[in-house]
């Protein structure tokens, strides 16, 4: 890109699952998450890439389970009430992400974990990486996260990355060119935030300058390296 732009989105985020894209990048994600109560020792970790949709299932299957949402990462909480949690359905965020400190640390995992598939409890972790990786400073722990059964969400395919966009566009008040969507999903990195980011300099650069959002105006503003016979369709 030739400047760093923001991310100017405004509309509220939804994750409803009738909002969401399901591909085969995705499937394994949805029939494990739809298989809820049903999961080994109640447990579940979610993981996958930055931006494929973790938050967006974990939090629609929050929504219909009334389960409660716990960011592992967070700081300056109190201690959980464990004692509270017990016997309920709980989804920790980012639990890959957390240290010591945070609101969820290893001794606070290590519980949450071990309550899971008591008196009907459960959990769901999310993360970008497998619990295998997940740091773990605590023996007991380690054994726990080996032990868990995980389900994937891949890199975005056409399908997620053509919904990425269109989201992005329809929050953004932007009714693109319809031959615009195959030209940036051929020259765009797999990738969910990547896609977001360039509807947010296309957004900006329209704005900026006066001009409708089209090949053009990606030609002229994102990065392609595109070849003389993209250079013509700008004329």
């Amino acid at each position: 890109m030739p400047r760093q732009f923001r991310l100017s989105l405004t509309a509220p985020p939804r994750w409803d699952r009738e909002s969401f894209a399901s591909s085969p990048t995705n499937l394994e994600a949805l029939d494990s998450l739809d298989a809820w109560p049903a999961w080994p020792d109640g447990r579940l970790a979610l993981v996958g890439p930055a931006g494929t949709g973790k938050t967006h299932l974990a939090r629609d299957w929050a929504a219909r389970t009334g389960a409660v949402t716990i960011e592992a990462a967070s700081t300056g909480n109190a201690p959980l009430d464990l004692a509270s949690l017990r016997g309920r359905p709980l989804l920790v965020e980012d639990a890959d992400r957390r240290s010591e400190g945070d609101l969820v640390d290893d001794e606070t995992l290590f519980h949450l974990i071990n309550m899971a598939g008591v008196d009907g409890g459960s959990l769901l972790l999310t993360g970008r990486l497998a619990p295998v990786a997940w740091a773990a400073a605590v023996p007991d722990l380690r054994s726990r996260l080996n032990a868990l059964t995980v389900a994937r969400i891949e890199a975005p395919d056409d399908v997620v990355l053509q919904a990425v966009l269109r989201r992005g566009f329809e929050a953004a008040g932007i009714r693109p060119a319809s031959d615009l969507y195959p030209y940036l999903m051929a020259r765009l990195p797999r990738s969910a935030p990547a896609a977001l980011a360039a509807v947010a300099a296309l957004d900006e650069a329209s704005i900026d300058q006066g001009r409708e959002v089209n090949k053009a105006l990606a030609l002229a503003v994102l990065d392609f390296g595109d070849s003389e016979d993209d250079e013509d369709e700008e004329g």
